[in-house]
């Protein structure tokens, strides 16, 4: 049972340090959505300038091919100047001395200034040698690029915002999906987060048509299955030890008492009886101990009610003093508010008789105890060795720091499954030479 809860600390721990399966893949699904903008969106856009200005080249070329065989067969020297008048965007120029072998069109993109927008703008322009009655020329023509590259950057932001809405709609997809693909999965830890072997729960996990997660919920099923039977069994069998054991202890003690009446034993048959005595004492305490811790383990004292732990200090507190006066321990009551706690009263019993013979048994001759009843808090300090006790093995069963005491070292188990139990907690420190286990309520 103490191995379970370990590993269920473990798991939180681990829990805590991991990150969310569904928010890791979505942290990397959207770097990767990232990834591909950031590539995609200037490819787009030069692959896109590429193609608009082959568009703009083809188009100057049809307008050559339309000048060639509609205009230059009728086009006269003296008509030259006329034709640039009235042709805004196609020229005839006189060829360059250094172009005058030139046989192929070129293209360029040239800023010519636009008299209506009254600015620089960007022009693909085209030049052809021509002759015209024997004599070189060169042929321009030009196409505005202002409008076809708002139309392009327009086409852009489209292409980017159409990327844009598909990457989150998807990214929403996915985790709408995934959640819900999920869902099984952590129905399932929360099952097992949740699951205690010593209460009987039913098992309760979610329907589902994916191959993995039916195997994972039949897996657990079969553990819990296993895990409760194999509990119970050992339940039943402490139950049915420690019942069948009382009997024999006491039929054993009796028939020692009817031994110590006769007054025909020697010193040495007084002394080994003694400690036959002692043994079967011992071995009847450590007996109802188990016994005790079984019951508490399997939840036998649901019941509960307000209880004054005054009242119950008081009430006990004569008892308890009549203990330490054997070994002259002196004991200060120290009561500064009124404590009520809601819990079983047998159990507070156990836990104030457990925490006072603690305080007695592993205290000092002449020692003292102090009790400190503040506002939510019972405090009980004892002299003792002089050094503290080891945090890791002070609650732990069978843990006797001291191996020379007749105790079982099944006492602050019971303490500490007692205040486990009610959702308390229970600290010990040492100080001032004083041995103290606080439970704050």
């Amino acid at each position: 049972m103490q191995g379970l809860c370990q590993n269920c600390l473990r798991a939180r721990i681990q829990m805590a340090v991991t990150q969310n399966l569904l928010t890791k893949t979505l942290r990397w699904y959207i770097v990767f959505a990232v990834i591909i903008l950031l590539v995609t969106a200037p490819i787009f856009y030069f692959v896109t300038q590429r193609l608009y200005i082959d568009e703009a080249n083809e188009t100057l070329k049809l307008h050559k091919k339309e000048f060639v065989r509609y205009h230059l067969p009728t086009l006269k020297l003296d008509s030259i100047d006329t034709w640039n008048r009235y042709n805004r965007d196609e020229k005839i120029l006189p060829r360059h001395p250094k172009h005058r072998k030139d046989k192929k069109d070129k293209f360029s993109t040239v800023f010519h200034f636009d008299e209506l927008s009254h600015e620089n703008e960007p022009y693909r322009v085209i030049t052809s040698p021509i002759i015209i009655e024997g004599k070189p020329f060169t042929y321009t023509s030009k196409i505005n690029l202002v409008e076809r590259e708002d139309m392009m950057k327009s086409v852009a932001y489209l292409f980017l915002g159409l990327i844009s809405a598909m990457l989150i709609g998807l990214y929403f997809i996915t985790k709408v999906m995934s959640v819900r693909l999920w869902r099984p999965f952590y129905n399932a830890l929360d099952h097992l987060e949740k699951f205690e072997v010593d209460k009987v729960t039913k098992t309760n996990l979610s329907q589902t048509t994916i191959n993995e997660f039916a195997r994972l919920n039949q897996a657990i099923e079969g553990l819990i299955q296993k895990n409760t039977s194999i509990y119970n069994v050992q339940k039943e069998f402490i139950e049915n030890a420690a019942h069948e054991l009382q009997t024999p202890l006491a039929v054993i003690q009796g028939k020692l008492e009817a031994l110590f009446q006769q007054s025909s034993l020697t010193q040495s048959q007084s002394e080994v009886l003694e400690k036959l005595n002692e043994s079967v004492s011992r071995l009847a305490r450590l007996n109802k101990n188990l016994l005790l811790l079984s019951r508490i383990e399997h939840d036998q004292f649901s019941t509960s009610e307000q209880l004054s732990i005054n009242a119950l200090l008081k009430k006990h507190f004569e008892f308890f003093a009549e203990q330490a006066a054997a070994k002259n321990i002196r004991i200060t009551l120290n009561e500064n508010t009124e404590v009520s706690v809601n819990t079983n009263p047998v159990l507070a019993e156990v836990l104030l008789n457990n925490l006072m013979f603690n305080a007695i048994r592993h205290n000092l001759p002449s020692g003292t105890i102090v009790i400190n009843l503040e506002e939510r808090h019972l405090s009980i300090s004892n002299s003792g060795t002089s050094t503290a006790l080891p945090q890791e093995k002070i609650f732990d069963r069978f843990s006797k720091i001291n191996p020379s005491t007749q105790g079982s070292g099944l006492g602050l188990a019971i303490i500490k499954k007692i205040v486990d139990l009610n959702r308390w907690a229970i600290h010990y420190h040492f100080k001032n030479d004083l041995h103290t286990f606080t439970i704050a309520f």
